[in-house]
């Protein structure tokens, strides 16, 4: 049996299965992000301390852009803005705008075989640089050897908005030097000065990436919905519903950690167009990414 528990003085959501095979931890004031998540007695998203959510936005949901914006700027319907600068060492706007939002608990669902919450943050306010209001929610699943997120966007607004989404969360392997990850690709996004996209150039497409002792920021142009990520100890599919999609990967000032992270555009999409989308008035956009531990008999499979 799950069991969802929200304390009413703390902002955190615990989910766990009665035989504490499958557990979760979701900050609500932290743009409802899962900080920690435990499959099948396994530890996969684990917290980052001593570093700190402020600098590694860790499992935030990106939105309206996931990545950065190079110097804050774009235009949009002949209109210029400008977002605050949040990175400042490279003078970027970084990661979007609900990542540090509290969200509000809209339901809650256990079974013997699941767990549901449903979380839900409404943007009334216009901002400088998105001007724009939107209501987004967020739907965690919980099951065996599985977590699922279903994010949904509407725009609330009367305008149309470009967007792109994310999400960034990070894993741990027991040894990351011995893991690797697979996926299709044969193109990988050059990126510049304050990395910032600066075209796309082809490569050859790797059975295997091996990550060894790289130091990661680096982007993918994937031409499916798997990545599979394989460490020593587990094997973890990671699927996207979204039409186009983007791999970006990170290696943290921390040992045996990566940041594994599924967009729909990448640095400065709302200026180079690549993967931007527009979302109409009353119009709703829905991602759905997935997190499927793989047992014995489909270690292979991808």
């Amino acid at each position: 049996m799950f069991t969802i528990n929200h304390k009413k003085e703390t902002p955190i959501l615990e989910i766990k299965n009665s035989n504490d095979t499958i557990s979760g931890k979701i900050d609500l004031s932290l743009g409802a992000s899962i900080q920690e998540l435990t499959l099948d007695r396994i530890a996969i998203i684990q917290d980052l301390a001593p570093l700190s959510y402020k600098n590694t936005y860790a499992s935030s949901i990106l939105f309206p852009f996931a990545n950065r914006i190079k110097d804050g700027k774009y235009s949009f319907n002949g209109k210029e803005y400008q977002f605050d600068i949040n990175q400042k060492e490279e003078n970027n706007a970084l990661h979007g705008l609900v990542y540090n939002k509290v969200f509000k608990v809209l339901q809650k669902e256990a079974s013997e075989s699941a767990a549901t919450v449903t979380l839900e943050y409404i943007e009334k306010n216009k901002s400088i640089g998105f001007p724009f209001t939107y209501k987004i929610v967020l739907k965690y699943i919980f099951t065996e050897n599985n977590l699922s997120l279903i994010v949904s966007v509407k725009n609330t607004d009367s305008e149309a908005f470009p967007f792109t989404i994310g999400w960034h969360p990070y894993f741990v392997s027991e040894n990351l030097q011995k893991s690797s990850l697979v996926f299709d690709s044969n193109q990988k996004l050059i990126i510049g000065e304050r990395n910032i996209t600066s075209g796309v150039e082809k490569i050859a497409p790797e059975e295997q990436f091996d990550i060894e002792d790289k130091q990661l920021d680096d982007c993918w142009i994937l031409n499916s919905k798997n990545v599979l990520f394989k460490t020593p100890k587990y094997q973890l599919k990671i699927t996207s519903s979204a039409k186009e999609n983007f791999l970006q990967a990170y290696t943290p000032p921390k040992e045996n950690t990566i940041a594994i992270e599924p967009t729909t555009g990448v640095s400065d999409s709302f200026n180079n167009k690549i993967g931007l989308e527009i979302l109409n008035s009353n119009e709703l956009y829905s991602v759905r990414w997935d997190l499927n531990l793989l047992n014995t008999a489909k270690k292979n499979s991808f």
